[in-house]
């Protein structure tokens, strides 16, 4: 594939089939390059694949939605606009969740099972988002897959059916997935940093990054994914407990605690900005290589220890 070829996913309205379009054609004359452009063929559009919810799993019972409601009002939000982190992070590894920095009500999600983990999220006003909701979302996929997918919230079709990525950006999401040889259905969980959505689906607040993260953190804990994707500036900031800008943190695999963590566009902004699909292209094929550098690596330790 070329430098300046398009990726195998993501034809939108307006776009001939090299997914350009005329005033992107325009641009790409006028630097002599229209000529390099590669020519796929158009992609084929089988339906969509169903969405699988978390399932109900059996455990104790749920901690009662008054006792979370009261810690966390003890775990003192950030300011309305504050930007939100957790501690301080080494530039190779992003910080796991320890007990200093996780409070009561934090310490008591890290304890619970899936079981709990899903009545805890539906039953959560920690924030305001849980008073405008109609649903929430707590994710959608193959718990049990090696790949995590997070985006930053649920958009007004993930809000009405309580599932997550089914609007237009989920459609876009689980074409790159097919382009990655992957699925839904087989070995990719996706879930947000914010189970909640906002209302006009404007950017998360401090107090709701911080009152839903301990949430994602869980997840991560009982899915133990090999790679994680982080979709937008907001994934990637919560995940990494850093304000670097999204630029900053593409093109090379970050951390979170040892699982390497790759940084690219939400499907969101890729539907209004088409032309960075290319760069989005790029990113995922970074984390295939990272998955098998990975899994190459577990291989060879499997074999030492015997």
């Amino acid at each position: 594939m070329g430098l300046f070829a398009p990726p195998p996913w993501g034809y939108d309205d307006g776009m001939d089939k090299n997914g350009f379009s005329n005033a992107q054609w325009a641009f790409l004359r006028v630097l002599g390059i229209a000529e390099t452009v590669a020519v796929p063929p158009p992609p084929k559009n089988p339906g969509l694949p169903s969405v699988q919810t978390l399932p109900s799993c059996i455990g104790s019972p749920a901690v009662p939605k008054a006792e979370l409601q009261a810690t966390a009002e003890a775990d003192q939000l950030p300011g309305q606009n504050q930007v939100m982190t957790l501690g301080q992070t080494s530039p190779a590894h992003g910080a796991v969740p320890s007990d200093a920095h996780l409070g009561q009500r934090g310490r008591m999600i890290q304890a619970m099972d899936w079981g709990e983990l899903t009545h805890s999220i539906h039953a959560c006003r920690a924030c305001s988002l849980g008073e405008t909701r109609q649903h929430a979302v707590v994710g959608a996929g193959t718990p049990a897959g090696p790949w995590l997918f997070v985006g930053e919230a649920p958009g007004a079709e993930e809000d009405r059916r309580g599932e997550a990525f089914v609007g237009r950006g989920g459609q876009l999401l689980d074409a790159m997935l097919r382009a990655m040889g992957l699925s839904r259905q087989q070995n990719v969980y996706i879930t947000n940093v914010l189970k909640c959505r906002p209302p006009n689906n404007r950017d998360p607040l401090g107090p709701e990054v911080k009152a839903c993260l301990p949430f994602l953190q869980r997840q991560i804990a009982l899915l133990q994914p090999k790679v994680i994707v982080a979709l937008g500036r907001f994934a990637a900031q919560g995940l990494l407990q850093s304000q670097e800008p999204l630029a900053n943190l593409r093109g090379k695999p970050q951390f979170y605690g040892e699982i390497p963590v790759i940084v690219t566009y939400h499907p969101a902004y890729l539907l209004r900005n088409p032309v960075d699909k290319r760069k989005a292209w790029l990113d995922l094929q970074l984390a295939l290589r990272t998955f098998a550098q990975h899994s190459s690596r577990t291989a060879a330790s499997a074999v030492a220890t015997e």
